[in-house]
């Protein structure tokens, strides 16, 4: 196996968010379950912008936001994604770049305009999405480039890319080439409601080895085996997967591996503001760690680190340098 030259390529949906700050009675009445991630037309997508309150718009995207994250705490990341050649893919790739991001997937000339997440924040912080994906849904195997993959120490697939059938060819593909170069691949389950989508095809590629690092949330957890009973998911989560990282909100998060498991607290914070990105910059921050061969425990204090400080702002991308905020913490040098 040669030296890596990233610590972790993501491959994901190219998407610009835009937040906007919103009552629960504006979710009902627009018929969104508070807390999801929803996908809709380009004519829903219309409409809801139009009803929203002013809003901000930063490039976004799950796996996109671990490379920035993965980056700001001084670790070598590429992101591979689609966007069309408009004014909003412009600003996405130059917002990743610009973050330290290695991003070199060409822009789309043609079909669907640059995907766009409309994200409504709620008072308690909790945020609900609403997802038009365009042109990132056109992701395919052609996008994927070889060098790139079997360069990277890990490739990380975001699950919300599992709903168009190129794109899942597109990172069945990746994870061949990553294996076959003797590297590992991982899989975030993204999203409660796509686990309900694909419980079935997740779980396989779990059991047939496809992924060897799974990431989910509590929520997504339980959607996974079908029970309200986190012990009894975790049970199962064990059998199934090599690797799997869990996060609990406020109950912190555990790392699970070969039978044995390690738990870490939440990273205090002052307030919450806003969650979205909290799961992605979690695994930025394990990823990094895992990646650079750090100890599991210290690995999840380093992704509560980074969750901690994007709940602590509007948007999904950290606004202080990881690196100096882990070295602070004494969690890396």
């Amino acid at each position: 196996m040669s030296t890596a030259r990233l610590d972790v390529l993501t491959i994901g949906n190219a998407i610009v968010d835009v937040l906007s700050r919103a009552e629960e009675d504006f979710l009902a009445g627009h018929a969104m379950p508070k807390g999801s991630m929803t996908l809709i037309d380009e004519a829903r997508a219309v409409a809801i912008y139009d009803a929203m309150g002013p809003g901000i718009e930063v490039s976004g995207g799950s796996a996109a936001n671990t490379a920035a994250g993965i980056a700001s705490l001084g670790g070598k990341a590429g992101f591979v994604g689609l966007v069309r050649d408009d004014l909003l893919g412009t600003v996405f790739a130059h917002d990743i770049r610009a973050a330290g991001v290695a991003y070199a997937t060409a822009a789309a000339s043609s079909g669907p305009a640059t995907a766009r997440c409309l994200i409504l924040v709620t008072p308690d912080g909790e945020r609900t999405m609403n997802t038009y994906l365009g042109a990132a849904q056109n992701l395919t195997t052609d996008h994927i480039d070889r060098a790139t993959v079997e360069a990277a120490t890990i490739t990380y697939l975001e699950g919300y890319l599992w709903d168009p059938p190129a794109a899942k060819a597109a990172f069945l593909d990746a994870a061949g080439i990553a294996h076959a170069a003797g590297r590992q691949v991982a899989l975030t389950l993204s999203d409660a409601f796509c686990v309900g989508r694909y419980r079935d095809e997740f779980l396989d590629l779990m059991r047939r080895g496809v992924v060897d690092l799974v990431f989910a949330n509590e929520a997504e957890v339980k959607a996974l085996y079908s029970t309200a009973d986190f012990d009894d998911a975790l049970v199962q989560l064990r059998a199934d997967a090599k690797q799997a990282v869990v996060t609990r909100s406020e109950k912190g998060a555990l790392f699970t591996a070969a039978g044995a498991t390690v738990t870490v607290p939440a990273h205090p914070v002052a307030e919450v503001v806003d969650t979205t990105g909290a799961g992605d910059l979690f695994a930025a921050g394990f990823l990094f760690g895992h990646a650079r061969g750090i100890d599991a425990a210290t690995a999840l204090r380093i992704g509560a680190l980074a969750a901690a400080e994007v709940i602590s702002h509007i948007g999904a991308r950290p606004q202080k340098t990881l690196a100096d905020l882990a070295a602070g913490a004494g969690l890396i040098r």
